[in-house]
């Protein structure tokens, strides 16, 4: 598996990876969606929004922390999100470029 930056993308391939793997959850992106509707979203609005557990949520923003598409600071015994824009950003351009460029062959 390549880990080299393209010339067009700020991601790696496994950072490019990681992302689509997060996003593939429904309840990963729907916690995404939540935190990007905030300047900074706090954990106990995410408890809130979805009746799942403490280490259920923790989970998610773990997996989006690691993804690079949230930032996550505690203060205290809080923990505040932001989604990094600019990382949506360049995982939005390349998954453009991947899928917008010249289909290699059908997939059946």
């Amino acid at each position: 598996m390549k880990t080299t930056r393209s010339a067009r993308s700020p991601l790696t391939d496994k950072q490019f990876e990681l992302i689509a793997k997060a996003l593939a959850d429904p309840r990963r992106m729907a916690v995404l969606e939540v935190i990007a509707g905030e300047r900074e979203c706090a954990c106990t609005k995410l408890r809130e929004e979805f009746p799942v557990s403490k280490a259920t949520i923790s989970h998610h923003i773990k997996e989006l922390v690691r993804a690079g598409l949230v930032e996550a600071r505690r203060e205290g015994q809080y923990l505040s999100c932001e989604v990094r824009r600019d990382v949506l950003e360049a995982y939005t351009a390349e998954l453009l470029r991947r899928a917008g460029g010249r289909a290699k062959a059908s997939i059946v």
